[in-house]
């Protein structure tokens, strides 16, 4: 879930009020106006005086915003990687098992305290697991025991494949005892899903 708020927009002589949501890819308002405006395509963000000002293809839209102009415009020109989405922060214990070697798991080399992709590491802060296929997902209780109390298990799953569907994920993640509680792009092909302990087992 990305940042939400009530506002209004002026875009193509129009103005509407409604509320605008900033996702990871995009920014979405919805009211008399509909908008989705892909953050690819943005050429020009500039905060001033409260608004927000967003030029995109052959398009302009303002977005008045009040105190919370400039942190969007921020966030348009400086999103987080794929790597701080994930999570995986300098010293941590990371373990990344059934998966091939990507930027992310490079960044998180780089970053980890301890670092294993064969087994799992005891109390690792965060355990990366993929899954080609549903049969995949019986592995995921094997791991749990590892993680550190407050740790978090990502499992990486391929997009669009019938082989495995995220509803299975969530299932097997759920059946396993954890409660899941964001999504993320791992990469191009593949999602995350990031399960952890429900707060009364910590």
């Amino acid at each position: 879930m990305g940042k939400e708020l009530q506002c209004s927009v002026r875009s193509g002589g129009k103005r509407s009020d409604g509320k605008a949501l900033l996702e990871t890819n995009e920014i979405v308002f919805r009211g008399d106006l509909r908008l989705k405006i892909p953050l690819a395509s943005i050429k020009s963000v500039v905060a001033r005086n409260g608004e927000l000002h967003l030029k995109w293809l052959e398009n302009s839209t303002v977005f008045e915003l009040g105190e919370q102009a400039e942190k969007w415009a921020h966030k348009i020109l400086h999103p987080k990687s794929t790597a701080e989405k994930l999570g995986i922060k300098p010293g941590s214990r990371i373990s990344a098992l059934r998966l091939s070697e990507t930027e992310v798991l490079k960044d998180a080399r780089k970053a980890a305290a301890a670092f294993a992709d064969d087994k799992p590491l005891r109390d690792s802060d965060v355990v990366f697991f993929g899954a080609d296929s549903a049969s995949d997902l019986a592995g995921i209780k094997k791991v749990i025991p590892a993680l550190a109390i407050n740790g978090a298990l990502w499992i990486v799953y391929p997009k669009g494949r019938k082989e495995i569907t995220e509803l299975q994920v969530l299932n097997a993640g759920r059946e396993a005892g954890l409660v899941d509680i964001k999504v993320v792009g791992y990469s191009a092909t593949h999602t995350a899903l990031k399960f952890v302990r429900p707060k009364s087992k910590r």
